[in-house]
């Protein structure tokens, strides 16, 4: 039996709902907690901080010299020193209380020492280099107001007034509890069908990142039992409880019926994309929210429903979301009534901020490692147009993504080894690389969306490389064209080659399972001349539509089993212990235009690959490559 979504509402009604909701609970109560304010820290107040008694408490010397009194230094200077008797003096140092009857201090630079008493170079105004009474904070002023969150400075100027301990907002305890049967701890033995539980240990590190104290359960396998159980425990012994998979519609999915029993459902279904079947739930009084076993769903959805809770409780103000205007770098669907979340690259290309979707996917985790924001398609929209404005909510500091390297076009391992190496420039550089093939990065320079692009599309009646696409593509835009490598392309095929696949004649035979890369890229256009010249029907070879993106999404399809052979690099085929049948040798540039060259991320790439050592030997340890012309002038216009 199936369970079914008890709604799928607006975004805008379930935050109401919810938020009205959790309103009176005590988990937004805002508890107090006295500490100590050493242990302060981070804390937030939650009753405005008053000094105990004044800083400096005493007349202190603010400079190593003599304390005199004013009136007996008059006159004084480097033509006409003044004597002073050891009656009218008192040395003193830096902090020490300023005894009754002296009123200024002289530094000791401008005192001379004689046997009975000294002479002085300068004469002193009233009160001169004395800390008086109360000259930094006054007894009963205020230092910090209500709800501040405590910095390593103002635990100085709290302990300086005489304060030792203060009240602070008590910090929410969460518990998240990983479910099912399939789910497996990491470092322990898996097979096919196993998960491992990394869930609960990235919503934790965003909870304890929001301020609240995260706690990960133990997995809680898929039986209603169970679920329930581990439900009523954590929900008596914390504030809120986040409980992870087992949120939809599935024959395990058990979370929404177990809540629906011990407690009251707000939401279940909101009309987001990733996220759509969350649960919002009141149990024993306590807010339980329970996220979708993807990834990315959960993280999209926990940051929309629990990040305000946690903010709430802290007596923080809601962080304000961060958002820049960018343009799209192409095209992008949307399905109508869904408000899409969708992750992005962003990078400056000349005046433009271009932003390039990284993944969609609900479980695709490097999504998120890779995004630098989030744009919000709204539920009224089919889509947004290439070169569109659009305004996206920042993931990262914006002085990273300034310094990001645009690299759109063909995927190659190499430039994983890139992006590693320029990491490593001061500032960092980051290389922010989009798979859209060979010809969509020459269009991609063509709309100045890119710095640089990769490429290896071989021309069929000449056999040139790159450079008859860049005459007709990119006309007279001035650009160099440089060598990255030579690389060799072949068919991969599992160890020890199975179905004894020889070459692009096998793909024909009905035993065989093809994946293919997608159109536009140099391997697809390497592949049909192949076919061509054998006179194959692409349309009679079993998976020929069957799209990837890059050359290890290739080689991770032969190595899973979902596919017989694919064309790819001889890099990826070693990555992931395959064999490979050599097809050609071909080669990979980058085009740069002339007015990007001299920008400080290019020209960092290209020192990297024109000099750099460690780069060279890190990409020959991958196998499969020729670097005798990399970083060479092959083609300028």
């Amino acid at each position: 039996m199936r369970n079914i979504y008890i709604n799928n509402m607006p975004l805008s009604e379930a935050l109401d709902r919810w938020q009205k909701a959790v309103a009176e609970l005590a988990f937004l109560a805002k508890r107090v907690d006295e500490v100590l304010v050493d242990d302060s820290l981070g804390r937030i107040t939650s009753e405005p901080v008053f000094a105990a008694h004044s800083s400096p408490f005493y007349n202190a010397a603010a400079m190593d010299g003599i304390a005199v009194r004013f009136a007996d230094t008059v006159g004084a200077s480097e033509s006409q020193p003044v004597f002073l008797s050891q009656e009218q003096y008192k040395e003193i140092n830096t902090g020490n209380e300023i005894l009754e009857g002296y009123d200024a201090v002289i530094m000791i630079e401008d005192v001379h020492q004689l046997q009975n008493g000294v002479e002085i170079i300068s004469s002193a105004n009233p009160w001169q280099h004395i800390r008086t009474i109360g000259e930094d904070i006054v007894a009963t002023e205020l230092i910090l107001p209500e709800g501040h969150q405590i910095r390593p400075i103002d635990i100085g100027a709290m302990l300086a007034t005489g304060v030792s301990t203060i009240s602070v907002h008590a910090i929410p305890s969460v518990l998240v509890i990983p479910t099912g049967s399939d789910v497996v701890q990491p470092g322990e033995a898996i097979r096919p069908g196993n998960i491992i539980e990394f869930n609960s240990r990235i919503l934790a590190g965003y909870l304890s990142e929001w301020g609240a104290k995260a706690e990960r359960g133990q997995i809680v396998m898929d039986d209603p039992e169970a679920i329930k159980s581990a439900l009523l425990k954590a929900t008596a012994s914390h504030d809120l409880v986040i409980i992870n998979a087992g949120a939809s519609a599935g024959s395990k999915d058990f979370t929404a019926q177990v809540l629906g029993e011990i407690g009251e459902i707000v939401v279940h279904g909101v009309n987001i994309k990733p996220g759509k079947p969350v649960i919002l739930a009141i149990v024993q009084g306590k807010p339980v929210i329970g996220l979708p076993g993807y990834p990315v769903s959960a993280v999209l959805t926990m940051r929309l429903f629990v990040k305000e809770l946690i903010f709430a409780a802290l007596g923080k103000e809601t962080e304000k979301t961060s958002q820049i205007e960018a343009i799209l770098s192409r095209p992008l669907s949307s399905k109508m009534g869904v408000e899409d979340f969708v992750r992005v690259k962003l990078g400056r290309v000349g005046n433009n901020l271009m932003a390039t979707p990284s993944g969609r996917g609900a479980g695709q985790v490097m999504s998120l490692v890779l995004a630098d924001a989030i744009l919000t398609v709204p539920a009224g929209s089919e889509g947004i147009g290439a070169e569109e404005k659009i305004l996206v909510e920042l993931l990262r500091p914006l002085s990273e993504v300034e310094n990001t390297l645009v690299f759109i076009g063909s995927h190659d391992n190499i430039l994983d080894v890139l992006a590693n190496m320029l990491h490593l420039y001061r500032p960092v550089i980051r290389l922010s690389s989009a798979h859209v093939g060979s010809m969509g990065g020459i269009m991609a320079i063509r709309r100045g969306e890119a710095h640089i692009a990769g490429t290896h599309l071989i021309d069929e009646a000449s056999g040139e490389y790159n450079v008859p696409f860049i005459k007709q593509y990119l006309g007279s835009l001035p650009l160099q064209l440089i060598n990255l490598a030579y690389r060799e392309q072949g068919l991969l095929v599992p160890k020890g080659n199975p179905k004894n696949i020889k070459g692009f004649e096998d793909l024909a035979r009905d035993d065989v399972f093809f994946i293919n890369r997608q159109r536009g890229a140099g391997t697809r256009i390497l592949t049909d001349l192949n076919l061509k010249k054998l006179v194959i029907d692409p349309g009679k070879i079993n998976g020929y539509e069957r799209e990837e993106y890059t050359h290890m999404n290739i080689a991770s399809a032969v190595a899973s089993e979902s596919a017989d052979t694919g064309l790819a690099i001889r890099a990826a085929a070693i990555a992931l212990g395959l064999d490979f049948i050599p097809v050609a040798q071909e080669r990979y540039d980058i085009i740069v235009p002339a007015s990007l060259r001299d920008d400080y991320r290019v020209t960092a790439l290209f020192e990297t690959i024109r000099n750099n050592n460690k780069f060279k030997q890190t990409v020959q340890n991958l196998g499969g490559y020729d670097l005798q012309s990399c970083g060479s002038v092959m083609y300028e216009q």
